[in-house]
This record gives C-alpha cells, sequence and structure tokens, in this order.
C-alpha cells in the first residue's frame, strides 16, 4: 500500500516562502478581539546604535499592497511603504539606547521598546500579534508571539518596515555626527568598515559595550541567526 503525503505536509511547502496576509488579525476577531496591532523591533545585532520597535494597527480598507518583512524589500521599496503605512494606519515608535541595552540586555531592552511602542498607540489595541518568540509584559491586553511573524502577518510586517526605516534614518543622522565610523553605510552593524574604524578611534557613546569586540569578556550567542552577546 502506497502512503499518500499530505496535503499539509512541510516537505511540500519548505521551499516555498512565506507571504504575509491578514488571517491572524481575523482570526483574533472572530475571537472577539479588535483592534489588533503588530509589532516588531529593528536592530538586535548592531554593535552601535539604539533598538527601535515599532506597533502598527492597519485600517483593513486601506492597507497597503506589497508588505512583507522588511528584510526582503529593498531601501527604495521600504522608504515608498513607510510613507504608505505612516498615512493609512495607527502607529507608535519607540527605542532603547545603547546605555539601556548595556544596562540590561538586548533581550530585556528589544521587549521594553516594544512594549513603550504599543501603549503609545493611539487607538489602544485589543489584541498584539509579535513577531518573534515573546510578547512583551506589562500590556492592557492580550497578545501572540508569532515565529517569523514578519512573514506571516502583514500588521508585524508593517511594524517591521516602520522599524527599520526609522532606525536607518536615526543611524545616517549618527553618522553626521561620527562620521569616522560610516553609520550611513553599515547602520551599526559590525561590517569590516565598522571595526576598522573602532580600532582607529575608540568607542562613542552610541557603542554597545556589551556586545564583542568591544566587550572582551563577553560570551556570544546567537539570536535568530545573528551573534549577539550576553
Amino acid at each position: 500500500m502506497k502512503h499518500r503525503t499530505s496535503p499539509d505536509s512541510p516537505l511540500l511547502f519548505e521551499e516555498v516562502p512565506l507571504v504575509p496576509d491578514f488571517r491572524l488579525e481575523l482570526k483574533a476577531r472572530k475571537a472577539g478581539h479588535w483592534p489588533v496591532a503588530g509589532a516588531d523591533e529593528a536592530g538586535r545585532g548592531p554593535l552601535a546604535g539604539p533598538v527601535v520597535a515599532a506597533a502598527v494597527i492597519l485600517d483593513p480598507k486601506r492597507i497597503p499592497e506589497g508588505l512583507n518583512d522588511s528584510k526582503q524589500l529593498s531601501v527604495q521599496r521600504r522608504e515608498e511603504l513607510f510613507t504608505q503605512i505612516l498615512a493609512t494606519a495607527t502607529v507608535s515608535i519607540a527605542s532603547s539606547s545603547s546605555t539601556r541595552i548595556d544596562e540590561t540586555d538586548i533581550r530585556k531592552a528589544s521587549l521594553d521598546a516594544m512594549r513603550r511602542a504599543i501603549c503609545g498607540l493611539a487607538i489602544q489595541a485589543s489584541y498584539v500579534l509579535t513577531d518573534g518568540l515573546d510578547v512583551p509584559t506589562g500590556l492592557a491586553c492580550p497578545g501572540q508571539a508569532v515565529v517569523k511573524g514578519d512573514a506571516r502577518s502583514v500588521s508585524i510586517a508593517a511594524a517591521s518596515i516602520v522599524a527599520k526605516v526609522t532606525r536607518d534614518r536615526m543611524m545616517a543622522r549618527a553618522h553626521l555626527v561620527f562620521p569616522e565610523y560610516g553609520f550611513a553605510a553599515h547602520v551599526g552593524y559590525g561590517t569590516a568598515q565598522h571595526r576598522s574604524g573602532i580600532e582607529k578611534h575608540g568607542p562613542c557613546s552610541l557603542h554597545r559595550m556589551t556586545f564583542r569586540p568591544l566587550r572582551k569578556d563577553g560570551v556570544e550567542v546567537e539570536v535568530n541567526g545573528e551573534m549577539l552577546n550576553e
């Protein structure tokens, strides 16, 4: 007897990229939760700069076309969608500085920024979808953590775009103050150019001193494919 492959077998779809949609939001609305916010952050891995979080409540009748994980979009497309999201949705942005990251750790600083972004929404969310493994504590509503959420939920995808564009703009401005590190090019990630700048000029006030190579005794861990520090 031959065995048939189950229609929902992951073997059939493991090479098919996820495309975000509105199904998780509609599921929450069916359960009595509305409005639904998506939340995400940008900047967990860099050696310098803040981690930035965004929360977005989309208007179901005005969802911008082409929303996706910000990492899958070109710079130009992210900028275009950023403008469209701000024009059609309810948006809140918060950040945790490099000092805050060093005082706690990157996970706690990221979740705190996400919490403040959600709480800062002009319309209170009834339910929150967050990217990753955690829902911030201290929220006034329940939430759901969604692995690869920016590739599954358009609300989370919108938040990822807002957070990424906002942080990139912050690092472009930082470049004007600290041009010797090349922040405009690498936005704080540990590129050869960035590491060379650190070796020549030492760290500046934007650097995360608990991250290697700045912290020589740090212990590196991998989070979402990025080497971070504890």
